[in-house]
Formats: structure tokens, C-alpha cells, sequence
């Protein structure tokens, strides 16, 4: 099943990008609570100290409730030892773990950066949460997603090289991530498999050994 899901979901890259650019449609994503796909579905893909570009015409506030939006600006995408932190400390967070559990989502633990780049927001909003800020005019104009197409692009570098950046224009549609971490031995597999079936048959002897429905043990 996970080899399945492993074909079926994901997008397999040979190499980590540097540079991930994602467009956020505007008619479907409004806020960071929606948009922030762009990260979770890439953070397998995006190589270390690499950029994460997020075009999002259409995003005009942070969570899609005005009690989220509030925590979300208050407390910001910084990380989950942090987040944890405030979590044990304020009620406000004990008690909407929704919100705890997003801002984890959305944060990069230092391992690449995020250049949002709102429709609606300002740039003391975005930095305020923790993100970069970046200019929606300008790098509409820098990656005309009418002239891109979805995975591997190139743009001249500071140098007049061509460097290579990966697009993406509906992150919704999948997962990324780069092929060799999922990556094992066939001994690995074995022992996985051996340790599953091991696992199952004791819930199944504890249960009584009926093998049907009825007769697995719930898990603890």
C-alpha cells in the first residue's frame, strides 16, 4: 500500500531544487490557512538553504477564521520547538490545537526559506509571521507563469548562467519530493514487512486468533 501511494501521490525528483516557485490560484486560495500547501507539499522536495517562491494573488488574510487569524499573526510560523513552547504556556493554544498543528505545518525548521508574495497583505504582515516578503508585480513579471511550464525551468543568473528552478502551479494537485529518501535495501524492506506481520498477529492472538473483523485488538 505505501509503495502505491508512493507511485500514485508523488512527484519523484532526481535532484533537490534550489529554487521552487508555486502559483496559488486566486479563486481558491485566500489565505496562508489554504496556501500554505506551497510548503508542506514541497518541504520533501526543496534542497537545504533553498527558496521557496509563493505567488499568491488571491491571499488577503492568514487563517480562514478570525480566531486562527488572530494566533496566526500573534504567534507566527517559527518553528516547532518554539510553537511547542508557546503551546505549554498560553491556553489560547492549548485549547485550538488546529492552529498549533498548522503553524507546525507551515514552518520551515530554518531548513529553507519562504518568499511570500501576497495580493492583499502588507510587507509588516508577512515578515510579522515569520516569512520573507516579496513584491506580486514583480515576480509575476520574473516568472510569467503563462511561459512556464510545470517542473524543471531555467532564468539567467547573476552571472548570465542559466540556473535551473522548479514550478508548480496548483500544489494542491499533489506531493513532491526528492527520490532517494525513499530510497532502501531490500533487506529494509524485509524487515519492515516481517516487523508489520509480527505486530498484527500479536494483536490478532490477544484478540483471541479469530483472524476476522471482529477479532483484531485495538490498538492501546
Amino acid at each position: 500500500a505505501c509503495e502505491l501511494s508512493l507511485k500514485v501521490n508523488f512527484t519523484l525528483l532526481d535532484k533537490p531544487p534550489k529554487k521552487i516557485v508555486v502559483y496559488l490560484d486566486e479563486d481558491e486560495f485566500h489565505s496562508t490557512w489554504l496556501g500554505n500547501k506551497a510548503i508542506y507539499r514541497t518541504r520533501m522536495a526543496i534542497a537545504d538553504e533553498g527558496e521557496l517562491i509563493i505567488l499568491a494573488p488571491g491571499v488577503q488574510r492568514f487563517g480562514e477564521d478570525d480566531q486562527v487569524d488572530v494566533l496566526i499573526r500573534k504567534y507566527g510560523y517559527i518553528g516547532t520547538p518554539s510553537i511547542m513552547k508557546h503551546m505549554a504556556e498560553n491556553e489560547e493554544l492549548k485549547t485550538n490545537l488546529s492552529a498549533v498543528a498548522h503553524l507546525i505545518h507551515g514552518s520551515t525548521e530554518g531548513r529553507f526559506s519562504v518568499t511570500y508574495c501576497p495580493g492583499h497583505l502588507r510587507r509588516e504582515e508577512v515578515e510579522q509571521v515569520g516569512f520573507q516578503y516579496g513584491d506580486l508585480s514583480e515576480m509575476s513579471e520574473r516568472y510569467n507563469r503563462a511561459t512556464l511550464n510545470d517542473g524543471w525551468n531555467t532564468e539567467r543568473g547573476p552571472g548570465g548562467e542559466d540556473v535551473e528552478y522548479f514550478y508548480i502551479s496548483n500544489p494542491a494537485l499533489g506531493l513532491w519530493a526528492v527520490a532517494d529518501r525513499f530510497e532502501s535495501s531490500n533487506e529494509e524492506r524485509h524487515l519492515v514487512s516481517e516487523s508489520c506481520e509480527n505486530v498484527l498477529a500479536q494483536r490478532q492472538e490477544a484478540a483471541g486468533g479469530s483472524g476476522g473483523v471482529g477479532g483484531w485488538a485495538k490498538p492501546p
